[in-house]
């Protein structure tokens, strides 16, 4: 079920990118900075989605080609990009996608890597490589601070009530990143890792279009989504709900 809900996303294109936070500017600029990447790099990123994270790379000078799986998402990035000629846009599964010519700078993945299969994550990203190529993998977490809002704990209840197993988030320190993994893989010597921190006010309809986005609730059915969604509206009402997320970066060099 958890590869078969990387293909949702597509049904919820157009919100995706209406609805979805950008990644803060600290963190593109890290991807560049840490990967040693300049003008004209040659960039890989793994399920560019509507291009949120493209758009600042290719800002940045670098060439990208995003290898997205959704023909709608991939679309909306093809759109956004447009003006930017070293900026390709190929509707493909990353798993099975082959360029004509690899020996890339970096491969990058924002919020994506975890859609690739463990067996190909690793060895199909650092055959896209040049030797001492960066794979950078950015992961966007959702979590409970200290003086997070009360609302993600009590919306348990309204879960509870529609049938949907939810467990709350944690708290920033519970997360971690795929450091671990990308060392274990044994093809990728970690170089840095960093954290970012950031909140975004929504009201309810616009936090309710966020959860349409997720993959669980599109693949939710009807009326249970339908019902859930009255009940956080409900709960929400007229005022501003305070979310927390939480961004990791890890980059390392390909051995």
């Amino acid at each position: 079920m958890t590869r078969e809900l990387r293909t949702t996303f597509d049904e919820a294109a157009e919100l995706y990118e209406r609805a979805r936070p950008a990644y803060p500017d600290e963190l593109h600029d890290d991807v560049v900075a840490l990967a040693g990447l300049g003008p004209r790099s040659r960039v890989v990123e793994i399920g560019c989605g509507t291009g949120k994270a493209t758009l600042p790379l290719a800002g940045r000078g670098l060439r990208i080609t995003g290898v997205e799986l959704g023909a709608s998402l991939a679309a909306i990035a093809q759109r956004k990009l447009a003006l930017f000629p070293g900026v390709q846009i190929v509707n493909a599964d990353f798993e099975t996608w082959q360029p004509e010519r690899a020996h890339y700078d970096a491969v990058v993945a924002f919020t994506a890597f975890h859609w690739i299969s463990p067996e190909h994550r690793y060895v199909k990203s650092a055959s896209l490589l040049r030797e001492g190529g960066a794979l950078a993998v950015a992961m966007t977490h959702h979590v409970l601070p200290e003086d997070a809002d009360p609302f993600f704990l009590e919306a348990q209840s309204d879960y509870d009530a529609v049938g949907v197993g939810s467990d709350p988030p944690g708290p920033p320190e519970s997360v971690s990143g795929v450091g671990a993994e990308m060392e274990a893989s044994g093809l990728f010597r970690v170089a840095d890792a960093r954290r970012y921190s950031w909140d975004v006010v929504y009201t309810a309809d616009e936090y309710i279009g966020v959860l349409s986005t997720f993959s669980p609730n599109i693949a939710m059915e009807d009326a249970k989504r339908t019902r859930l969604f009255d009940l956080l509206r409900a709960r929400i009402g007229e005022r501003s709900l305070r979310k927390t997320y939480l961004a990791t970066l890890d980059v390392a060099v390909r051995i």
